[in-house]
């Protein structure tokens, strides 16, 4: 843990354009807050953990990531509780994908059934309220997290860039809230040598498809191919310090 060493980041992007093992680069030990139960497919080395029955998993040398299955919203409460209190071994968050975990907040709000007016200004709060308490603990008192990275579907608004997906005014308010808002895109591109090569693109500076971009002095890129979070932090940062 260095001081001053964090950065947050929302990637989002079309379906399979890995975003979720851009995700799992970030740094170890790490937490993953799986809603759509990708995790099972990523080059990590998992433990399960339940927040609401378990303190959290101790670093023992055999596993990297701890994995929280989401099935409803209050999994997602309660793992950030833990992580809240400081009583944990992780060095950064993942939380994939809020665009479901926001379904499943307005599935408890409306017990599924049909959102009413006054339905929206709760999800609104909630969940808004929650996405900035995960980026706050990069700043946590006792145990600040290195990185806290959120992961997004994406659709095209009316301005004809595609945003992260999201319900309401929420679309609007969560990328202002992250250090960096990119977009995992898939590319296709000759080598040099007449081979077409397929690259996994993270598009991060200004874009006129995705809405991207970042507030940390212009260190990154307009663009990384087959990117990493641990990349992305020395790029900002410069390497990790021994």
């Amino acid at each position: 843990m260095s001081l001053g060493r964090s950065a947050s980041l929302l990637v989002h992007g079309p379906a399979k354009s890995g975003k979720s093992t851009l995700a799992s680069t970030a740094p170890k030990p790490l937490l993953f807050i799986d809603a759509e139960g990708g995790t099972r497919f990523l080059p990590i080395t998992g433990i399960k953990w339940d927040p609401a029955r378990e303190e959290p998993p101790v670093p023992d040398g055999t596993w990297d990531t701890a994995v929280v299955s989401v099935h409803n919203y209050d999994t997602v409460t309660q793992a950030y509780a833990w992580l809240q209190s400081g009583k944990h071994p992780f060095q950064a968050v993942v939380v994939d994908s809020i665009s479901e975990i926001q379904q499943k907040l307005i599935e408890k709000i409306t017990n599924r059934g049909q959102a009413q007016q006054q339905d929206w200004g709760d999800v609104l709060r909630q969940f808004v309220g929650l996405m900035r308490d995960f980026r706050d603990l990069l700043e946590h008192p006792t145990r600040p997290l290195e990185n806290v990275t959120l992961v997004a579907m994406t659709k095209q608004g009316a301005d004809g860039l595609y945003h992260p997906w999201l319900q309401g005014q929420s679309a609007t308010m969560i990328p202002y809230l992250f250090d960096i808002c990119a977009a995992m895109t898939v590319t296709n591109y000759d080598d040099g040598t007449g081979t077409m090569v397929q690259a996994h693109r993270l598009l991060i500076g200004p874009n006129n498809q995705y809405l991207t971009g970042e507030r940390v002095g212009g260190r990154l890129p307009s663009w990384v191919d087959n990117p990493n979070i641990e990349g992305l932090l020395e790029s900002i940062f410069g390497p990790r310090p021994t």
